[in-house]
């Protein structure tokens, strides 16, 4: 039986910097992870660079049942104190849009960086150490746990549950977190992918396959969200940022709406054009502000050879309406295999929003994308991952 003061499923974001923080205060800490390397996610994100966090994080960049539950944390440790972190160690990084932050180098300093803290901090990281079963976890009459993994039994005082969502299952995601919460009494929040390229309903999909590659400035609204940037055709549906930010929000069945003018009336731009240019096409037109084989495509059905002169205005209120709320009924999402994260998870009522410990079972910790906590795409879910893990750390 090997003994500790907390030990950690899952060797994610949150995982090491919950263990690093309370190796600080002084607590022996074991880390079991199914994986083969720690830090998996973290290497695979930003195309290698890890967008780490973001300049301006708050509450309204989160989706949760309960919206107020993540400002503890988040006030608590913020992107000041990662940044800061980076620091220290003289990792290099740089601002793109959105205040999205990303490595200069390699996502691999930031585990690099992780690694060395838990090194010097006595963390234990056990790797190839899989927790398969909830059952596998008992609580003594004492209050400790009793866990098994690989045929190895563990104690410990404090169990922190850092296992991850069901997104990026090429990395072995596993529900595991899900059944260990459900294990002690903890609903679950119906989980879905988030962050993820919708597909299209079949004739939706062979109308605008052969637009594969091209990218439109849209603003994409869904379940009352509306994100303003750039939306992406390809073979099996939609993507890009815009798409990607209100995917979590899309629920099977529903429409979204695109804007594909979102700097400008499209009414007011018609009737300027009209006046200005009235013999100009109305294709000609149109093509100013989108590529031609989307404007033959979306407006397939307007004699776009014809100048504007000719259309009156009911015809352009329609032309105008359709650049502004063009409305898409996806056909579902591509999944968990391509999700950045999982939306939903386990349900913040029977959790502390400061210490993120359960009040269903001293001493059990939920941290990081298990719970029904899911951010904005631009860096803000590990911000999340930082600050709950830090604020659990705090409490063991």
């Amino acid at each position: 039986m090997t003994t500790c003061d907390a030990l950690i499923i899952g060797a994610s974001a949150s995982g090491l910097v919950c263990a690093i923080e309370a190796a600080r205060r002084g607590r022996r800490v074991i880390v079991l992870d199914h994986a083969d390397r720690a830090g998996r996610k973290i290497l695979m994100s930003g195309g290698g660079r890890c967008n780490f966090t973001n300049l301006d994080i708050g509450a309204e960049n989160y989706l949760s049942e309960n919206p107020h539950f993540c400002k503890s944390a988040l006030s608590r440790y913020t992107q000041w104190d990662f940044i800061a972190r980076l620091a220290r160690h003289d990792i290099a990084w740089q601002e793109r849009d959105h205040g999205q932050l990303f490595c200069e180098n390699s996502a691999a300093d930031i585990v690099d960086m992780l690694l060395r803290e838990c090194h010097q901090g006595g963390v234990e990281i056990r790797l190839r150490s899989p927790v398969e079963n909830a059952a596998d976890i008992r609580v003594t009459g004492s209050g400790t746990f009793i866990l098994k993994s690989g045929g190895k039994h563990f104690e410990c005082g404090s169990l922190v549950v850092a296992s991850g969502g069901l997104s990026f299952p090429r990395v072995c995601a596993t529900p595991i977190g899900y059944r260990i919460a459900e294990a002690f009494g903890h609903p679950i929040v119906p989980t879905r992918p988030g962050l993820v390229p919708l597909t299209l309903q079949p004739e939706d999909r062979q109308r605008l396959a052969p637009l594969s590659g091209i990218a439109i400035d849209s603003r994409v609204r869904s379940g009352g969200m509306a994100f303003h940037e750039q939306m992406l055709f390809t073979h099996r549906g939609i993507s890009g940022p815009a798409i990607l930010q209100a995917s979590s929000y899309w629920r099977p069945g529903e429409h979204i709406d695109i804007d594909l003018m979102p700097q400008q009336d499209a009414r007011e731009w018609l009737a300027r054009a009209r006046t200005a240019q009235p013999r100009r096409s109305l294709g000609r037109q149109l093509q100013e502000i989108l590529p031609k084989r989307f404007v033959s495509t979306l407006f397939d059905d307007q004699p776009l050879e014809h100048p504007l002169q000719e259309f009156g205005q009911r015809q352009r209120d329609v032309i105008a309406g359709r650049l502004q709320h063009w409305s898409l009924k996806p056909g579902g999402s591509e999944g968990y295999r391509t999700a950045e994260v999982t939306v939903g998870g386990v349900d913040t009522g029977h959790l502390s929003s400061k210490t993120l410990q359960s009040s269903l079972q001293p001493g059990l910790f939920f941290i990081g994308e298990v719970v029904d906590v899911t951010g904005w795409l631009g860096g803000f879910n590990f911000q999340w991952a930082w600050s709950s893990g830090w604020a659990a750390g705090q409490a063991l």
